[in-house]
């Protein structure tokens, strides 16, 4: 199970290497009923996280840190801004089709 989980986080990382630059719309599961949805730019990708910088109110910017485990179980969740597609199937979805 854990070879499975390491192999999807390297083709999240993988997918958001080649995203760089791109707009997303970003839902954060921040626990405790607390979901936080913004559109920002993804920055950077580093080994553990990847950095995507959210436009705030007032036309401010700050840059928020995931993990890439964060999308493979859901709580982070990236969808395209103009389709509003997931582009990351979480596992639990994954799972329930097979």
């Amino acid at each position: 199970m854990e070879e499975m989980e390491v192999n999807h986080v390297a083709e999240i990382q993988e997918k958001l290497s080649g995203m760089v630059g791109d707009r997303v719309k970003v839902k954060a599961n921040m626990g405790r009923t607390r979901v936080i949805e913004r559109m920002g730019i993804i920055k950077n990708v580093h080994p553990a996280v990847f950095i995507i910088e959210v436009d705030e109110r007032r036309g401010r910017k700050s840059r928020q840190s995931y993990q890439y485990v964060d999308v493979l179980t859901g709580t982070v969740e990236l969808f395209d801004p103009e389709t509003g597609e997931h582009i990351f199937t979480p596992l639990g979805t994954q799972l329930e089709e097979h």
